[in-house]
């Protein structure tokens, strides 16, 4: 995957509907943060050298769009282990991110951890990534300190905290890694 934020994100997650008997990431799935969507090609290259079972996950946004579509990574491991966010979204962001599963959370999470109210914004451009809300409405906005807060929250709530719709999301983004790397 692009990045240690989106690891956390996924492997929390994974965590909360594993314990609500909901959806169940293989335990046997490393999940790995590449640094960048640029050099997920680099390290799925790598891991499949060593005949591993590899697949991306990449966001739909545009350095995602531009990792998909290197001839490199779509050799190496085929479309089918090519995920992007916007396969398990059900929202109305056209290019989500990671975050754009957990938008109705993260922004809870973020006005209570720190303040940040960024709701009237998000309610009024729903097809904006979360993330480029945060952005631009919080001065200094910080991927990390939003991701650490909801590692936080993640540590304390269940998976029926999250809203319908992320449950289903993050289900469906769960069931498509396992179909993956089967």
């Amino acid at each position: 995957m692009e990045g240690l934020t989106d690891y956390w994100y996924v492997e929390s997650v994974a965590q909360l509907l594993r314990a609500a008997g909901t959806a169940d990431l293989d335990e046997r799935i490393a999940l790995i943060f590449a640094n960048g969507a640029g050099k997920v090609v680099y390290y799925a290259t790598i891991l499949h050298a060593h005949k591993l079972k590899v697949a991306a996950l990449l966001d739909s946004d545009a350095a995602g769009d531009h990792a998909a579509q290197q001839d490199t990574l779509v050799h190496t491991l085929g479309n089918k282990k090519i995920l992007r966010t916007k396969e398990s979204y059900s929202g109305k962001v056209t290019k989500p991110e990671i975050e754009d599963l957990l938008r109705e959370i993260l922004m809870l999470v973020a006005l209570d951890d720190f303040g940040w109210d960024v709701r009237a914004t998000a309610a009024v451009q729903p097809a904006r990534p979360i993330v480029d809300i945060f952005t631009a409405e919080v001065s200094n906005f910080s991927k990390y300190k939003l991701a650490k807060a909801f590692l936080r929250w993640a540590r304390t709530h269940e998976a029926s905290d999250l809203n319908a719709d992320e449950r289903s999301q993050w289900m469906a983004l769960v069931a498509a890694i396992n179909k993956a790397l089967k």
